[in-house]
């Protein structure tokens, strides 16, 4: 199996994520606010270079049987990520953007994997991440590639939960009562 298969699992996540950024960016003419805060910028910067980092950092020797058990265990993460990350994106369907907009008929979805968690696709990104950086087979992989992208995601959603406290006011609030940012019980 070897680290290729690694690289070419984050090449297909760069794919995916270049093609929601061309088909899922906002339009001008629905925009009703734009607050992005340069989050969009700093996640196409920290994810890249921090996998990029992982990469050179990776175990490249000859893998045994653990070695792969380990990549194995970390695609799957990885495989769970890309599932949940692409439920979200589905069940928020126009509302999804990879800007931090809100759009002239937005809708608050509370529902489906909406239910619990806030920021399902964010959970989703940072179990892909999760994944491929376990998958590399290195402890400084993992660190390199999960802090920045951990600390980028964590800023965009401070970023979304403003505007979205200032968009929905005491209905995005009550919701942030009863749910939870990325991960249930935790965070």
């Amino acid at each position: 199996m070897g680290i290729k298969i690694v690289i070419y699992f984050s090449i297909l996540f760069f794919l995916s994520e270049l093609v929601l950024a061309i088909i899922k960016h906002s339009k001008k003419k629905e925009t009703k606010t734009k607050k992005d805060k340069k989050s969009l910028a700093l996640f196409w910067f920290t994810i890249p270079t921090s996998l990029t980092i992982g990469f050179f950092t990776a175990n490249y020797q000859e893998w045994n049987r653990l070695n792969c058990s380990i990549a194995f265990f970390g695609l799957s993460i990885f495989m769970i990520g890309v599932f949940i990350r692409w439920i979200s994106i589905i069940q928020l369907n126009k509302e999804f953007t990879v800007d931090v907009v809100i759009t002239e008929d937005h809708r608050l979805k509370k529902g489906g994997i909406y239910k619990n968690i806030r920021h399902p696709s964010y959970l989703g990104l940072l179990l892909i991440c999760f994944g491929l950086s376990i998958a590399m087979n290195s402890l400084i992989s993992l660190i390199v590639v999960m802090v920045p992208i951990l600390l980028a995601i964590i800023y965009r959603i401070k970023v979304e939960e403003k505007i979205l406290i200032k968009e929905f006011g005491e209905t995005y609030e009550n919701y942030i009562l009863k749910t939870h940012k990325i991960i249930p019980k935790l965070f």
